[in-house]
């Protein structure tokens, strides 16, 4: 069952899903190969030929298995049962957990030793596989995803015919380059499909160095870089192989391990929180911190209670020292509070508060009709019960809408509840939400209907809304993100008037 589309490759007509497989119960990554628009001009009109050659080169590396690419579970010929008429064809991977290239740098470029680490895996499993008259085709930046463990690996297989072994040596160059600059040196098309900036080149079209755009990067990793793109000046540093290039890259992560008591040189990137050596210049700056502020704030009361309650023992003792009625000593409590009323009443005075009972079988997805939905795959922490588990947005280059109107996430029951509270545990205030009724969690957003807006403040934030309109469906429609571009919510919880 396809559950989100992560990207396309345009020039091989394929897309790339994650997607569940439902008798195994586990996610897996699925590359289709659409059917092209018919064109008269073309040898191969609709794709058919081009489909069917990726199918048996899939088929020949059905036995390839490495730790830096995903493990071929099946592949679908045209006609297999349950394909639609306009899929060709399609492989099923394992699927590889992270993140994409685009989020890889989204907060900033990768560390150089780090980066290096990355590609060494992906170049290991390129050697391999050209050893074996195989190909991978890691030219496209979203068949690769960095895992959690900070290894490049291939995701989404089939690649097209015309890839070859020196294509692949160019990918890992690229690969490389993005790493170390944001931005990807191959084509300027799937650069923008992957949400990645174009690299920069001069007036003459030579691409400029990782070393130009980043001042610190090593000149090892410069030179390699740029060689296995085709962009030595003279042509003897050229890379020709990916077995070079695994060589050279196992060598400078060796170094870099037999240096790890030296500091650093600065690169332009800031320390990471296991790094040995962190910089006072480049420590982070936690003085605006919501969780920190929260610690303090509640590490400050209970140094405060423990000081009263010890105030309070030493006046004891000292008044049964001093003291000459003998009659006992009256304790003051440290704060003076009103006798709690009996529980089922209110107290004199005060409006009883409407009861409430939480809506239950609340399900949820990423709401998000011009992209690929900001991380789907976690949506659910949402409703865990635990607000320190965080679904969190993209982080965007510019706040809202410039590259979209929006992100949201659509709520559903199993049936239309009047919902008269909704409760919103953030840890990013300033975050603005637009709560909308929807008639159908597939509606577009013209289709809902606008409840409320509300500021989310650090914290819970409660959303009193009109019980008088049963809905099946809310959509919580963020308009504003918080600081940064980029905005966490833990938790959502729903309740409707009891009785």
């Amino acid at each position: 069952m396809l559950r989100q589309r992560i990207g396309t490759d345009a020039a091989a007509g394929a897309e790339f899903w994650r997607a569940e497989d439902t008798v195994l119960r586990r996610p897996v990554g699925v590359t289709l190969l659409r059917r092209l628009p018919a064109d008269d001009r073309s040898d191969d009109p609709e794709g058919t030929a081009r489909a069917g050659e990726m199918i048996v080169r899939a088929l020949r590396s059905g036995c390839f298995e490495h730790p830096g690419s995903a493990r071929l579970l099946d592949v679908l010929a045209p006609g297999t049962h349950g394909l639609p008429a306009d899929v060709l064809g399609a492989s099923v991977a394992e699927w590889v957990p992270g993140r994409s290239l685009a989020e890889t740098v989204a907060e900033g470029p990768v560390r150089a030793q780090r980066a290096a680490k990355a590609v060494e895996a992906l170049a290991s499993a390129a050697t391999e596989a050209h050893q074996q008259g195989l190909v991978l085709g890691c030219d496209h930046p979203q068949r690769v995803r960095i895992t959690p463990d900070g290894r490049a690996m291939l995701a989404f297989l089939l690649p097209r015919p015309s890839v070859s072994a020196a294509d692949d040596v160019r990918g890992l160059g690229g690969l490389l380059y993005c790493l170390l600059t944001r931005r990807w040196p191959l084509s300027v098309a799937d650069s923008a499909r992957a949400g990645l900036v174009a690299a920069d080149r001069t007036p003459a079209g030579r691409l400029r160095s990782p070393a130009q755009l980043r001042p610190g990067v090593p000149l090892e990793l410069d030179t390699l870089c740029m060689g296995a793109l085709g962009q030595a000046g003279d042509g003897l540093g050229r890379v020709h192989t990916a077995a070079a290039m695994h060589r050279m890259l196992t060598d400078v992560v060796a170094e870099d391990a037999d240096q790890a008591f030296f500091p650093p040189v600065h690169d332009g990137a800031p320390a990471d929180p296991d790094d040995v050596w962190q910089d006072s210049d480049r420590l982070p700056d936690t003085r605006n911190d919501p969780q920190r502020r929260r610690n303090l704030r509640i590490g400050l009361t209970v140094l405060a209670v423990g000081v009263l309650i010890v105030l309070g023992y030493l006046s004891v003792q000292v008044g049964a020292l001093f003291g000459g009625s003998g009659a006992p000593p009256v304790v003051i409590p440290p704060a003076a509070t009103a006798p709690a009323a009996p529980q089922g009443t209110a107290p004199q005075g005060a409006a009883p508060a409407a009861a409430v009972v939480p809506v239950g079988d609340v399900s949820v997805q990423v709401f998000d009709p011009t992209g690929d939905g900001d991380n789907a795959g976690t949506v659910d922490r949402v409703l865990d019960g635990d607000p320190a588990t965080t679904w969190t947005t993209s982080r965007y280059f510019q706040p809202f809408p410039a590259l979209k109107p929006g992100i949201g996430v659509m709520a559903s029951f199993d049936a239309p509840q009047p919902v008269s509270r909704l409760t919103i545990d953030s840890a990013s205030p300033g975050t603005v939400v637009e709560v909308r009724s929807a008639p159908s969690a597939e509606a577009s957003l013209d289709e809902t209907t606008p409840i409320t807006t509300v500021t989310l403040r650090d914290g819970e934030t409660v959303v009193p809304l009109d019980a008088a309109r049963p809905t099946g469906h809310v959509l919580l429609w963020i308009t504003t993100l918080s600081s940064g571009n980029q905005s966490a919510i833990g938790e959502i919880a729903f309740a409707r008037a009891a009785g």
